[in-house]
């Protein structure tokens, strides 16, 4: 990539330790690509399209250009006694992908939806699944699909 795609990383929070180390995962892949980025806490993963969809429309009206060219979306959702985990997980996951078919965005998914919180760490930590790092990377793959297509700075 030529210039420095700039990225928004929203971090649900609930497993704060989790959370960090999602993140840790993240910010390594994009500051390896070059990329610059800013990074919103939202307070769990039911959350994180919401925050996708202000910064959508907190579009620049001078320029007409998007303030992010790109979004990961990470946080974690272990799964409890009631049905709350399947909604959760399934909104999340519906909420990020309407995002990105209705306005052509880059989105890294990097929600860990898992039976168990030793799940949780194999699949988050930076030396094992690295999950952050792969959500950081699909976001970068995203950027450069949509460059190719010509649909990128926009």
């Amino acid at each position: 990539m030529s210039d420095k795609p700039h990225i928004m990383i929203v971090e649900a929070r609930f497993y704060e330790d989790l959370a960090d180390e999602l993140a840790k995962g993240a910010t390594t892949a994009l500051d390896q690509a070059g990329a610059t980025y800013e990074r919103v806490e939202v307070p769990g993963a039911f959350e994180i399209p919401a925050a996708v969809q202000i910064a959508v429309r907190s579009m620049d009206f001078f320029t007409a250009r998007r303030r992010f060219d790109g979004f990961v979306g990470l946080g974690c959702v272990i799964r409890g006694e009631t049905t709350h985990y399947d909604y959760v997980c399934q909104e999340s996951a519906r909420g990020l992908n309407d995002l990105a078919l209705r306005h052509t965005l880059a989105i890294g998914y990097g929600i860990l939806t898992v039976e168990n919180i030793e799940q949780a760490w194999a699949r988050a930590d930076v030396t094992k699944h690295n999950h952050g790092g792969r959500a950081a990377r699909a976001a970068l793959r995203m950027i450069e699909i949509k460059r190719h297509f010509h649909l990128f700075p926009r």
